[in-house]
């Protein structure tokens, strides 16, 4: 038994880095996503080629690639960021790029009649975005983001690759220790009850946002 609380112990040190990387990345990479998209839908045609090229790199290489490339790479011309940064920068443009498209979609998805109706209403392009089609989109990636959400939490087991020690990691080491499977089993429980928690959370908002429908 005391073995077993050690080995959870230890495991859960290993899924506080799991977290950390997970909120920080959540929260640059959703802003990130909503400018990108907000660009892609203007006529900002400079800026939205920019965007186009943005997202068609990081949605169309690895996440371990660019990991690589900002903590190996970006080294050899004097860019060197410490392992958790380089972790967190690598996420948040990643994920934004998959945002940028999850959130462009949602908006286009919009009925054209919507803007025409904020027009007559006398409403501006901000008041429009913000008060009316906003919303409705928002409702619309829900579903979309949610799983965004949840490969998140399971793509940051690459960062055992640059040396941090994540939740896999933790119980990798483990089992290798001790030759036991029960970490694994620790594990796939402790990732179980993250993505439920989210799924929970985004199940919330899709209740608060069905008044869109």
């Amino acid at each position: 038994m005391a073995n077993f609380i050690d080995i959870t112990t230890y495991i859960l040190k290993g899924s506080l880095f799991t977290i950390e990387l997970y909120f920080a990345t959540i929260i640059f990479c959703l802003p990130l996503g909503i400018i990108g998209a907000l660009i892609k839908v203007s006529n900002l045609k400079i800026l939205g080629r920019i965007v186009d090229l943005y997202t068609w790199f990081f949605r169309g290489t690895p996440l371990l690639l660019q990991l690589f490339f900002t903590y190996f790479g970006l080294p050899i011309i004097g860019i060197k960021f410490s392992p958790f940064t380089a972790a967190a920068l690598t996420f948040s443009l990643n994920y934004g790029a998959y945002f940028t498209e999850i959130f462009r979609s949602g908006i286009q998805s919009i009925d054209k009649g919507q803007y025409e109706a904020a027009k007559v209403l006398g409403m501006n392009y901000r008041q429009t975005m913000s008060k009316i089609i906003l919303p409705q989109a928002f409702k619309r990636i829900i579903p979309p983001t949610c799983n965004e959400g949840i490969t998140l939490i399971k793509d940051t087991a690459l960062v055992a690759a640059i040396g941090l020690q994540d939740l896999l990691r933790a119980a990798r080491e483990i089992v290798t220790r001790d030759f036991t499977i029960a970490p694994f089993f620790i594990a796939a429980i402790i990732y179980l009850i993250f993505t439920s928690l989210i799924v929970m959370a985004f199940k919330k908002l899709e209740k608060k946002y069905s008044v869109y429908e």
